[in-house]
């Protein structure tokens, strides 16, 4: 197999993905291999050699046809091979999970937003971190996937997961990672001069870990610190502003 040279997949559905890569693969190296074979044989074959004449061929119409067909047999094949995984990732309703976070690309960062405790995006309770995304393994993470500027791609080899962020649109996307660790969240979209170093990082943590960093950092920042009032507990504002000690009228 070819895993030794890939990034390790720890996804549930980058085992679909890995099949059909190996097998295109294999198809690609094989006809490469074949073609490059008949290119050196005709090379020797048809050398120029003393005393031989120059011949000249129209083609075999019954050869032409078949290196038309069956590529286009092979190409058909593979979409219907793909159909499968495609519409897993793409084309279907996401898996349903609880666990839904907004990622906003921008030049030249990734910004991460999770909901406060009501749940919406948008409110004044949601936490947003830069370049860093934290997870739970073995969990159906939901990505609301926009971008603030120009077209950006939400790229994570170990995932097997590539998505455009487009300008003016909400795309949806998913994963459920397998395997705890620190992966890098890179940019595959040329988007400006610091498109090199855009890149962030998804940290996924077993579900003690995660429990555990949400109460430091998510709770925590939706409840006020301890002696804060809260608006409710402010006194009011006097109803009349007052000059020298007397109500201004």
């Amino acid at each position: 197999m070819l895993d030794w040279w890939l990034p390790e997949n720890v996804s549930t559905y980058g085992r679909d993905i890995d099949w059909l890569f190996h097998l295109i693969y294999y198809i690609t190296g094989i006809t490469a291999i074949l073609v490059f074979a008949t290119m050196i044989v005709f090379l020797v074959m048809y050398r120029d050699r003393p005393g031989r004449r120059a011949r000249y061929t129209h083609g075999n119409t019954t050869l032409e046809i078949v290196w038309t067909v069956v590529p286009s047999l092979i190409l058909i094949i593979l979409t219907f091979l793909s159909v499968p995984a495609w519409s897993k990732i793409k084309m279907q309703a996401p898996p349903p999970s609880d666990f839904v976070v907004q990622v906003t690309a921008k030049q030249f960062n990734w910004q991460v937003t999770y909901p406060g405790p009501d749940g919406k995006f948008g409110t004044a309770d949601d936490k947003t971190l830069l370049d860093e995304m934290h997870v739970p393994v073995n969990k159906i993470v939901h990505v609301n996937l926009r971008s603030q500027d120009v077209i950006h791609s939400f790229f994570v080899p170990q995932f097997r997961m590539k998505q455009d962020a487009v300008p003016g649109r909400e795309i949806p996307q998913w994963f459920e990672a397998t395997k705890p660790g620190k992966y890098e969240l890179p940019c595959a979209e040329l988007c400006g001069f610091g498109h090199s170093g855009m890149r962030g990082w998804i940290y996924v943590h077993t579900p003690e870990d995660y429990k555990k960093w949400a109460a430091e950092n998510l709770q925590a920042a939706a409840t006020p610190a301890a002696g804060e009032k809260t608006d409710a507990a402010k006194p009011a504002a006097p109803a009349a502003a007052t000059t020298g000690g007397k109500a201004k009228r």
